[in-house]
């Protein structure tokens, strides 16, 4: 069970504060090792209900409306371990059923905002092991994110993206630095939004560097 107060910056028009935000959650999984203990693999299935959920006010810019009940339900499947030596993998996928169950402003089965129905990662690296470039490394990442609802009235949808990252690093000792490209494809994409009038472009081709 949770609980989470909404914070006092939320008011509705009328200038009341939300009752505090509440969720019941039940989850049951699975764990495995895989390779003789390499890789470990993780299964979980899981059902959340969360009530008076504070919700941009469609009519009343900068104000909040509460949402009675919504609901999640999905499946989380994640693998990660060294597939070999320096050879190291994560990726995971998640299957959801996200929506509003009980509303005096929104729809009733409307999707929740910014709550994609599928969303998947995977991201490699191999950091050489002998000789004169031990140390050095590269990873390889895919960022997957499907189509969501922009709003809770579901008058528009943000649509889904693929991004590819990528880094080339040097570790040795305490020693270490590195380059990260995000985006490399420079995908134009959404991180999200809050309604029609505040919505979240994502980053361009971005280099970091680190030492």
């Amino acid at each position: 069970q949770s609980f989470q107060p909404n914070t006092l910056t939320s008011t509705t028009i009328d200038g009341e504060f939300l009752e505090p935000e509440r969720g019941e959650q039940f989850e049951l999984g699975v764990k495995a090792n895989l390779l003789d203990g390499r890789l470990t693999a993780n299964l979980a299935y899981f059902d959340i209900a969360l009530t008076n959920v504070a919700e941009s006010d469609p009519d009343n810019p900068g104000f909040v409306v509460p949402i009675g009940r919504q609901r999640s339900r999905g499946i989380e499947v994640g693998i990660t371990g060294e597939i070999l030596s320096g050879w190291n993998l994560v990726a995971g996928v998640s299957l959801l059923d996200t929506r509003i169950e009980e509303s005096s402003r929104f729809g009733e089965g409307n999707g929740v905002r910014n709550v994609p129905d599928v969303t998947a990662n995977l991201w490699t690296s191999y950091e050489i092991q002998s000789g004169s470039l031990v140390g050095l490394g590269f990873g390889l990442g895919l960022f997957f994110v499907g189509d969501r609802p922009g709003d809770a009235a579901n008058t528009f949808t943000l649509n889904e993206y693929l991004r590819t990252d990528a880094a080339i690093y040097y570790n040795r000792n305490n020693f270490r630095v590195g380059l990260n490209f995000r985006n490399i494809f420079d995908v134009n994409y959404f991180e999200g939004s809050v309604d029609r009038r505040g919505v979240a472009p994502g980053d361009p081709f971005t280099v970091v560097g680190s030492v």
